[in-house]
């Protein structure tokens, strides 16, 4: 077994807090700050009572649940970090693929809530408050930072003309 390095102990430390924090800005961007732009004028509280009186409110574990599997994968990724040899550039791009995925796990997670809001409401099920685009945004960030580690993985490889036949 390989004993991990600082480095890559430390970066999936904070991969991990990325990744929760990606998904706390999810749920709250989900039940709080959407539910305000797309009903101004009501609290929080009355537009999820609203919900449930129409029977559309699926509640907050219907958030949860979908938002809690990234971060058990980032846990999980970090267990792994710490319990091998596993090299810091690995663990980077594993972490931001994480984060990559944080944007169809945000609408997955949002689904169920946008579309109560939708059949409550008579609005459009989409995101009404502007909060989900630095979640998008920083999806877009990790996959472009995936392919940056790819392209120059591809390009410090070793070429010989018997790899290129």
């Amino acid at each position: 077994m390989n004993t991990p390095t600082r480095s890559a102990v430390g970066l999936a430390a904070l991969g991990t807090l990325l990744v929760v924090a990606y998904a706390a800005w999810a749920a709250f961007q989900i039940l709080v700050l959407n539910p305000l732009a797309a009903v101004p004028g009501m609290s929080v509280g009355d537009v999820h009572a609203a919900m449930t009186a129409a029977e559309q409110w699926t509640g907050p574990a219907s958030v949860y649940a979908p938002l809690g599997v990234g971060v058990l994968l980032a846990v999980g990724m970090f267990l792994v970090v710490i319990s091998t040899g596993t090299p810091a550039i690995t663990t980077v791009a594993a972490y931001l693929a994480l984060l990559v995925l944080g944007a169809p796990g945000y609408f997955w997670a949002s689904f169920g809530v946008g579309m109560g809001l939708a059949d409550t409401f008579n609005i459009g099920g989409g995101d009404h408050s502007p909060w989900s685009l630095p979640l998008y945004a920083v999806s877009l960030a990790a996959l472009v930072g995936l392919a940056v580690i790819g392209a120059s993985s591809l390009l410090r490889r070793p070429h010989s003309a018997a790899a290129l036949a």
